[in-house]
């Protein structure tokens, strides 16, 4: 129910100011006003987005809780569509979730109505072991000829296999594929 009335009140206080402020200051002054805080706004959550990834990383990598980090990287990233959205109220809101005692303050308000019923943290560690051959020492040792050049190589059959013999088709020895016989 309080979503619909925060959507219902946001745009009506927003329109109440525009024309508070451009009846005091003018048309143009207001929307130079809304323009500027708009692109001041952007730089800043930039500066302050740009920190809280580096503590959030930080944090990963100390194996330290990540929750103040990331809680403070999600109220910057809501300030900033804050900032961008045309306004005088939500200007304000966005301004004011910029600075860190206010995340600080609204991170405790929210941690009250949150309760946490477990945390747990796991941590992967890669071993880099030498590559190991299937069997013996992941030496091959072989002999290899070429058909036409010098004697031909002594093609004993292994003693599970039948002899070679010429009418049939070779025995393919070691399965590798590598090898013509």
């Amino acid at each position: 129910m309080w979503l619909f009335v925060a959507f219902l009140a946001v745009p009506i206080i927003e329109i109440a100011l525009f024309i508070q402020v451009g009846g005091w200051i003018g048309l143009w002054p207001t929307l130079a006003i809304v323009i500027l805080t708009a692109i001041a706004g952007t730089a800043l959550m930039r500066s302050q987005g740009a920190h809280a990834w580096l503590e959030i990383q930080r944090s990963f990598a100390e194996l330290r809780d990540p929750t103040r980090p990331l809680a403070h990287g999600v109220m910057i990233l809501v300030a900033g569509m804050l900032l961008l959205t045309p306004g005088f109220f939500t200007d304000s809101v966005g301004l004011l979730l910029l600075i860190p005692a206010v995340r600080d303050s609204v991170m405790r308000q929210v941690g009250r109505r949150i309760q946490i019923s477990r945390v747990e943290m796991q941590t992967a560690t890669m071993r880099r072991e030498p590559h190991r051959a299937p069997y013996g020492d992941g030496v091959i040792d072989g002999e290899y000829f070429v058909p036409g050049e010098g004697p031909e190589p002594d093609r004993g059959a292994p003693p599970d296999l039948p002899p070679v013999t010429d009418d049939e088709p070779p025995v393919r020895r070691g399965g590798s594929g590598w090898t013509r016989h």
